[in-house]
């Protein structure tokens, strides 16, 4: 408990293991607030981090922190630049594993290419657990660049960036004791954002696929647009591991979280080049075409299954597996 009184251990926990892993300019002023340079058009976001175990096949909570804090921003357009962190830590956490945390963490952020700027520590009563709340800051693109689930028109494509599942199913499998191949889609995706936005396709929308899964999220887009959206089975990516493991559970991909896929809806006539940047970039190789905006009832989502039928997919209800993020 002495680590979060603001005294000298407070002080010697943030000065061997927060500053020397996410060392910059701005942070080691330790000031209360960073001054940093600015744009005309700023994206904002904030996000908690909760998931269990801390440590998974193909991440932890810190790199999940940063992507997840990331692709909220990029997928507004933005470019991320910086990052705030608050740390919660319950009494009798592993210093060695909140090392390799804030570890992980300093990394993802390099590669996204963003600056951890501030944060904050906190040590309450409990039994060793560790939670990550965020603030992200990314520029806009200058000019009036906008994109919203309201935009999706009739005849738009829809474009998913790989395979739907792998995060929860690595979560499931870890709780569960299962052991298998599967590893966490989490990943930063702003370099395919970018890609996105140098083809010179018309974007509509842009979304990461996160809790809720595919099938929640372009549920939105066809609330929020009052169109009509359908996806054809055959086409969404899922990797054999996860399908089977679906198999054995009961489980559908379709409502399945992930931390590194994007989907995203373009006007038809830029629907090859969208695909081609998506699959040119990093973590983008699965990229395909899954549906489209189509007439029909306002505010539905179609499946159309393998077997030539026809599904209304709604959003997910209830909790589809807690502390997944």
């Amino acid at each position: 408990m002495a680590h979060g009184s603001g005294g000298k251990a407070t002080s010697e926990l943030i000065s061997s293991i927060f500053a020397r892993r996410f060392s910059n300019p701005v942070l080691a002023r330790m000031e209360d607030s960073a001054v940093v340079p600015g744009a005309s058009r700023l994206a904002v976001t904030t996000d908690s981090f909760v998931v269990t175990p801390l440590v998974f096949a193909g991440g932890d909570i810190g790199k999940l922190a940063v992507c997840g804090t990331v692709n909220d921003l990029a997928m507004s357009g933005a470019v991320p630049k910086y990052i705030t962190c608050g740390f919660i830590l319950e009494e009798g956490v592993d210093e060695e594993t909140l090392d390799a945390i804030a570890s992980s963490m300093a990394q993802t952020a390099r590669e996204a290419g963003v600056l951890i700027v501030g944060g904050d520590t906190k040590v309450i009563e409990g039994k060793g657990g560790l939670y990550i709340n965020t603030a992200g800051v990314g520029f806009m693109p200058e000019g009036d660049f906008e994109v919203s689930s309201s935009f999706c028109s009739e005849g738009d494509v829809i474009l998913l960036s790989g395979t739907l599942g792998d995060h929860h199913a690595t979560i499931l499998s870890a709780r569960m004791g299962i052991s298998n191949t599967i590893r966490s889609d989490c990943a930063p995706l702003h370099k395919m954002t970018a890609a996105l936005l140098s083809s010179g396709a018309k974007i509509r929308a842009m979304r990461d696929v996160t809790r809720g899964g595919l099938a929640t999220v372009l549920h939105e887009f066809a609330e929020s647009s009052y169109k009509c959206l359908r996806i054809e089975e055959k086409q969404i990516p899922v990797t054999p591991q996860v399908q089977g493991l679906c198999g054995i559970l009961g489980l559908d991909p379709l409502y399945m979280g992930n931390e590194g896929k994007m989907v995203a809806v373009v006007a038809k006539e830029d629907a090859e080049k969208a695909l081609s940047s998506m699959k040119g970039s990093e973590y983008g190789e699965n990229a395909a075409v899954i549906g489209e905006v189509i007439s029909g009832e306002e505010g539905t989502l179609l499946l159309h299954t393998r077997t030539g039928g026809i599904r209304m997919l709604t959003e997910l209800y209830g909790e589809g597996l807690p502390r997944i993020c």
